[in-house]
């Protein structure tokens, strides 16, 4: 049986200002490329990231110069993961207005969760509401469905 190669990782604790979001997307995309994922995961990818980089930088820590945002990445042959951790107290994601019903269209919360959720295959926040865990399987390759045992 072959080894599965070692995972690209990223796991860096940036300040909570949005110009470090734009820095680590960068990387991410730049490693997306090298490893030849497709257009469409990678464009996935990036609008989940910037989304849940940026929330944890706004809403979580409410760009705070004493905090900052723990970022873990691990992209791996056949999937991409994320863990994203802010220094917030946290929110409860089932409680958030549907941005989608008509009166919430011109409103601006709940927006970002909904396009991660959409653009990625599995979502898991912590109980505190403060850590978000985002797994994007890659598209051309067969699931094993063994994404949550190899975490």
């Amino acid at each position: 049986m072959e080894k599965a190669a070692k995972p690209w990782r990223y796991d860096n604790r940036i300040p909570s200002q949005p110009d470090y979001c734009a820095n680590v997307i960068s990387l991410i995309l730049e490693q997306l490329e090298k490893s030849s994922w497709s257009n469409k995961d990678t464009f996935g990818i990036h609008m989940a990231m910037e989304e849940a980089i940026m929330n944890a930088i706004h809403h979580g820590n409410h760009c705070a110069p004493d905090k900052d945002v723990h970022v873990l990445v691990e992209l791996f042959d056949d999937r991409f993961y994320s863990k994203i951790t802010d220094q917030g107290c946290g929110f409860d994601p089932d409680a958030l207005p549907d941005p989608t019903a008509e009166e919430n269209l011109e409103k601006d919360c709940g927006r970002g969760v909904m396009l991660i959720m959409n653009f990625v295959d599995v979502v898991v926040y912590n109980a505190k509401g403060n850590s978000i865990e985002i797994t994007k399987r890659r598209s051309d390759v067969p699931s094993n469905n063994h994404v949550e045992a190899d975490r």
